[in-house]
């Protein structure tokens, strides 16, 4: 028989299992990874750069493209860190809407990432349910900002306009009718909250669906357990966080170690794994989106009862009323000065974070007083985690590469920014 000899794969850059523009060189002994270095720079596309030379808040709608996946989340980090160079103190209900709208972009990462993690390892089916479910949420993020995904509805001092007390409806054509475009607006008839509500009420059982398919599935289990495990200790070492820290074992949640928006609110637990391999981190990600739907719950009851601002009555920061503007020639100007030209925070240096879908997504802005920040550095979850490939997958199959890039739930806008 000949001899087996290494040899080097090129797995990437434009492979249906990399979620992104990754390049893997793979050195395998037969099917066995002996060594994986990650290549990034493919994609790369300068988003700190870009925002050191625009006015602040004309980079909002950027950091919905940096993980698109995750796009309220990340404005949130950025918002954040503006708002505490600014000083500026947000208006509850405007916290408790973003709250809200973080565990919807929560829930829509997650979904995106149990569809395609189940595809890269052979179950087809779960990707069509999960695309299922986002499509109303993804109606959620339309209902607000007109856009389905890059919203830029996050705004320092609270967001871009309250909550609208009409959902849009389905209209009859030639492909749909009367009563299947009916019974799709069975839900849409009162406000975005009733519909949230009637999602909140409903995606426990869908949830339920995706775990009859998957949880104890033999081959699921046969292409996830044991693999890619990482100890608590060294997950702490490679700089790990979100779910990829809590599925081995480590109880670390921003939402509640570092309390922002209404997080200290709202009532939820966070989920831990055990052994840290990838069917830890599956079932972690499960059970976070039990827990968004629970603050969902909590976040909808709240704004019922609660009317009030959901923008700081600062017309520095926060631009004038549609009404303002259009009846007075000076609310025009300043509308037209505060989008061009923004606000001047003053001198100093911020760090702000948020526990996105993925990990912790922080923003890093060193100010020197002018209208657009002197140095923005992004904290980007996915980062740590690819570093960490070349450990993850030693001494597993090829197969088994896809199942990591799986399990770290990695999207490259973030990585490669």
């Amino acid at each position: 028989m000949p001899e087996i000899r290494n040899y080097t794969l090129n797995f990437g850059p434009q492979h249906p299992a990399a979620h992104g523009v990754l390049r893997l060189v793979l050195e395998m002994d037969g099917e066995v990874i002996e060594r994986a270095d990650p290549h990034i720079g493919l994609l790369h596309r300068a988003t700190e750069k870009l925002a050191e030379s625009k006015p602040y808040n004309q980079s909002i709608p950027y950091m919905d493209r940096l993980d698109y996946v995750s796009m309220m989340c990340n404005e949130h980090g950025y918002v954040l860190a503006i708002e505490k160079l600014l000083g500026v103190e947000v208006p509850l209900r405007a916290q408790y809407i973003r709250t809200m709208f973080d565990e919807i972009t929560r829930i829509l990462n997650h979904l995106m990432w149990l569809g395609t993690h189940a595809l890269d390892v052979g179950a087809m089916t779960v990707f069509l349910y999960a695309f299922r479910e986002r499509e109303d949420l993804m109606d959620c993020y339309e209902a607000v900002s007109g856009a389905r995904m890059h919203a830029a509805y996050y705004r320092p001092g609270g967001v871009y306009r309250d909550l609208p007390d009409q959902m849009p409806q389905y209209q009859q054509s030639q492909w749909t009718t009367g009563r299947d475009v009916g019974r799709r607006n069975e839900a849409r008839q009162g406000s975005l909250l009733d519909f949230i509500g009637d999602f909140a009420d409903r995606f426990p059982a869908l949830v339920d669906e995706y775990e009859t398919l998957l949880t104890d599935n033999r081959i699921w289990k046969q292409r996830t357990v044991g693999i890619g495990v990482v100890s608590p200790e060294r997950a702490l070492q490679l700089g790990f966080t979100g779910p990829m820290l809590r599925g081995s074992g480590v109880e670390w949640d921003l939402r509640k170690k570092q309390s922002y928006a209404a997080y200290d609110k709202v009532d939820f637990d966070i989920p831990v794994g055990v052994t840290g391999d990838s069917y830890d981190r599956y079932l972690v990600r499960i059970e976070e989106l039990r827990q968004s739907n629970r603050i969902i719950k909590q976040c909808v009851e709240w704004l019922r009862n609660n009317p009030g601002p959901v923008m700081v009555d600062d017309h520095k920061i926060a631009p004038p009323s549609r009404s303002d503007m259009k009846g007075d020639m000076e609310g025009l100007i300043h509308h037209f000065k505060l989008f061009s030209e923004g606000y001047c925070p003053p001198a100093g240096e911020v760090y702000a974070a948020v526990e996105a879908p993925k990990g912790e997504f922080g923003c890093y802005i060193i100010s020197d007083g002018a209208n657009k920040p002197y140095r923005l550095k992004i904290r980007a979850p996915g980062f740590a985690h690819l570093a960490a490939m070349d450990e993850m997958v030693k001494g597993h199959m090829l197969a088994d590469v896809v199942a990591v890039i799986g399990t770290m739930d990695v999207v490259f806008g973030e990585i490669d920014r």
